[in-house]
């Protein structure tokens, strides 16, 4: 229901804006993002309207496989306090909403004014009273000294790409003191080679700091791929509306944004319930061939391999070809 809500908000902001002005915006946020430098600043109400129809729900559709991951690992857990830097319109609350139904402290923090108030819009007509509830406020991410207050649940989204890498240390240590016992940060990027390379690098960073890596990796290990070689991202398919094709300038009714993010959790004081053992995590599409399956799995033993499943397996092999890109494996 929360992205249905989402998407028709969406719509009604941007179909009330004259067709000139959301033009230029949109065309000047794509070209800023086509160039492949930081995103473009939003300069006014326009430009966040432009900004949360072009950008949010491919947002707000990654976090929320991100978070569904980490909920599958987690169950029975949920954040009482939720902080998320580099907040944007909000697409990682409305996420976080989603996974974790109910009331909860929430903080968004952003840099860009324009982009805080058309969230605080967005958000006070929400069904979640986590949306309504929530305080957005204006701040610098990355900066020395700069804090971030305690939470359960830390995110920062399409964030490190924008900051460099002495920011993104800040930040990403900034978050790992902020988490508290028991709690988990979640980092997610574009699904590039570039964007792995900084989630790679946060990710060292966490588990220096005593975080555990919890998704998409079954290990805390170093990442076993070979830098150059390939990269670990995964997919979500996005819905579009007939006002979200026009502004993207696609025909199609969906399109597929590919991420890659980190959740690491905090230990906590206490010794914790036993957790079900980890199970290997399918890291590229699934290939189905005549009477078998292909499966490439980052293992826990903190390895990558393959493994065929036959029709000969039975179950398992009925199992495999229900698998997608990104689900786990237990193998039999």
């Amino acid at each position: 229901m929360t992205t249905s809500v989402l998407r028709d908000a969406l719509d009604a902001l941007l179909d009330g804006l004259p067709p000139r002005q959301a033009s230029a915006a949109v065309e000047r946020l794509i070209a800023g993002y086509r160039s492949g430098g930081p995103a473009p600043a939003l300069r006014d109400r326009a430009d966040a309207v432009a900004y949360a129809a072009y950008r949010m729900p491919a947002t707000h559709a990654a976090v929320s496989g991100a978070l569904a991951r980490l909920a599958e690992r987690r169950p029975g857990w949920r954040p009482a306090v939720h902080v998320d830097a580099g907040a944007g319109t909000g697409a990682a609350a409305w996420a976080a909403a989603e996974a974790w139904p109910g009331e909860r402290r929430t903080l968004l923090l952003d840099r860009a004014r324009p982009a805080l108030e058309l969230g605080r819009e967005l958000a006070a007509h929400a069904p979640e009273p986590a949306l309504r509830a929530a305080e957005w406020r204006r701040g610098t991410l990355g900066a020395a000294g700069v804090e971030l207050p305690p939470a359960d649940l830390v995110t920062a989204c399409y964030v490190l790409g924008e900051l460099d890498e002495a920011r993104r240390e800040a930040l990403t240590g900034a978050a790992a003191r902020a988490v508290r016992p028991g709690g988990a940060v979640v980092l997610v990027e574009p699904g590039t080679p570039d964007g792995y390379l900084r989630v790679r690098a946060a990710r060292d960073r966490l588990t220096a700091a005593g975080l555990r890596v919890l998704a998409p990796c079954p290990h805390s290990e170093r990442c076993p791929i070979e830098v150059g070689a390939d990269w670990c991202h995964f997919a979500t398919r996005v819905g579009r509306s007939a006002l979200h094709r026009r502004v993207k300038g696609g025909t199609l009714a969906y399109e597929d944004e590919k991420f890659s993010y980190v959740a690491a959790v905090r230990p906590p004081a206490a010794a914790p319930a036993p957790a079900p053992p980890p199970s290997a995590r399918v890291v590229r599409h699934p290939q189905v061939r005549k009477g078998q399956v292909l499966l490439d799995l980052c293992a826990p033993e903190g390895e990558l391999r393959r493994v065929t499943v036959t029709k000969r397996q039975g179950a398992a092999y009925r199992a495999a070809r229900a698998t997608a890109w990104g689900d786990e494996w237990a193998e039999p």
